[in-house]
């Protein structure tokens, strides 16, 4: 059966379709957050089959297939490449109406030219076919052939940069940096775990971890030698932003608690995290970084099959954690100094949306254009209706022209077509308002729009050195 992933796909007017292939589709791609392993870019990593380059670490398909009852050992377990794929293409026809139908059918359009529908008939044929033309899918000729601008890894203060450092010294295209994400500096709940992790962060600094000065002296340290590499984006996540007073000498005994291996009350977690938050908003705006701040998830809600699979297996859900006093609060300390910095800020509970756009009103600068970005539909909400939420959310309450748009947060290198997916929405939510005469039918205004939002915007508000390869028209 053809695909149903045509050249109009998800474009329902003709303003859409204009607006989409004129402004929108040939603009290159900004990935400024994603979860990609910088060794494979920097290796060039080659990869052996369609399972690993597709179904590696892909938490959305393992809970479809999981629903589908397809046992845990062709998701995370160690059923072999072929059983895995097998076991997804027999659970692709069950997922109409999910965003993995369109993800799926559109990544192998997108990579191998193939047009017909995955399915338990038809995955013989898809697998060679895929397979025969992965020699030519290195990480580096998908990153070029995609267009990949800019791609920005995830990291943690305690890794080493050396992959990066050998990117940044090769012929590619794409730039790639490093994020900033120093989550496990106050995981504070398992001390043991905290410890050794103080050790390996002390280790990658090349100090000891004894105190809660040092604690900050090595990640300050590591926050300056990721911005030597290029880097200037940090991030964070959690269920809600830490806000709660927290002074320089409670820390101090707080971290003393931990290293004699007692654990702190929530109360105490609380307040180191805050003060950590606060120190790496300073650093951030003094460097002239942006924050990008994930919120509103339960993760492992899964103990058993925590237990036995460990973190980022497909067990998180949203939150319906209050987000809106802490979030004012945080952004009001730092603003109190003018330590602010850039700000791009994702709510997953779709409930919250009118709260955070109309939160990160109160904190523009009148300096800087966007400053406080509403970010796109995160995780469970990075699909059609998610986006067309956060994008109605954000035209009422703030500037949809200053957006800087769609970002793949994915581990996998066939992720990119998440961008085509979020422009294609962006064209039909624009092109259906033009059509209703709810916006002017005037291409030379909405359609630079549509392309700044695609790239330019990302590009000029990151501040991140480009190839001059990917340059856009204004």
């Amino acid at each position: 059966m053809p695909s149903f992933i045509h050249d109009d796909f998800l474009l329902h007017s003709d303003a859409a379709q204009r607006l989409y292939h004129e402004f929108a589709k040939s603009e290159p791609i900004f990935d400024y957050h994603n979860h990609l392993p910088p060794a494979d870019i920097a290796n060039n990593h080659q990869f052996g089959d369609l399972a690993e380059i597709w179904l590696g670490g892909d938490h959305y398909k393992w809970r479809a297939m999981r629903a589908n009852g397809v046992a845990e050992h062709f998701c995370t377990g160690d059923a072999s490449p072929r059983e895995k794929f097998d076991a997804w293409s027999a659970t692709v026809p069950y997922t109409l109406r999910n965003p993995l139908y369109h993800w799926t059918h559109l990544e192998l359009q997108r990579y191998f030219g193939i047009d017909a529908a995955l399915n338990a008939d038809s995955a013989q044929s898809i697998w060679d076919e895929a397979n025969a033309q992965l020699p030519a899918q290195s990480v580096h000729q998908i990153l070029d052939t995609h267009k990949i601008a800019v791609a920005c890894t995830t990291d943690d203060p305690a890794d080493s940069l050396d992959y990066h450092q050998q990117i940044a010294a090769s012929s590619l295209k794409t730039r790639v940096y490093p994020t900033f994400r120093p989550d496990k500096a106050y995981g504070l709940k398992d001390p043991s775990a905290f410890v050794a992790y103080c050790e390996k962060l002390g280790a990658t600094a090349g100090m000891e971890i004894q105190s809660f000065d040092d604690l900050l002296t090595a990640l300050e340290k590591r926050h300056g030698e990721f911005h030597a590499l290029g880097g200037r984006i940090s991030d964070h996540g959690f269920t809600s932003i830490p806000s709660h007073p927290c002074s320089l000498a409670e820390a101090r005994q707080i971290f003393h608690k931990v290293r004699d291996g007692n654990t702190p009350s929530a109360v105490e977690q609380l307040g180191f995290s805050s003060l950590l938050m606060l120190e790496f908003g300073r650093w951030d705006a003094r460097r002239g970084w942006t924050k990008q701040i994930h919120t509103g998830v339960v993760r492992n809600n899964n103990a058993r099959q925590f237990r036995k699979l460990g973190p980022d297996t497909g067990f998180d859900s949203i939150s319906e954690e209050s987000q809106g006093t802490a979030l004012m609060r945080y952004l009001s300390s730092l603003d109190e100094t003018d330590e602010l910095p850039k700000m791009v800020i994702y709510n997953l509970n779709p409930s919250d949306n009118y709260l955070v756009a109309t939160a990160l009103g109160n904190f523009q600068d009148g300096r800087t254009p966007g400053k406080m970005q509403f970010g796109t539909g995160w995780w469970y909400l990075d699909q059609k209706e998610g986006m067309e939420w956060q994008m109605n959310a954000l035209s009422n309450l703030g500037l949809l022209s200053r957006f800087v748009g769609m970002l793949t947060d994915s581990r996998s290198f066939m992720s990119f077509p998440r961008h085509e997916y979020f422009r294609r929405t962006l064209c039909n939510l624009l092109g259906g308002e033009i059509e209703n005469g709810e916006l002017p039918n005037d291409y030379d205004l909405v359609g630079p729009m549509v392309r700044n939002i695609c790239f330019g915007n990302a590009r000029d508000y990151f501040g991140l050195e480009l190839d001059p390869t990917y340059t856009v028209r204004t």
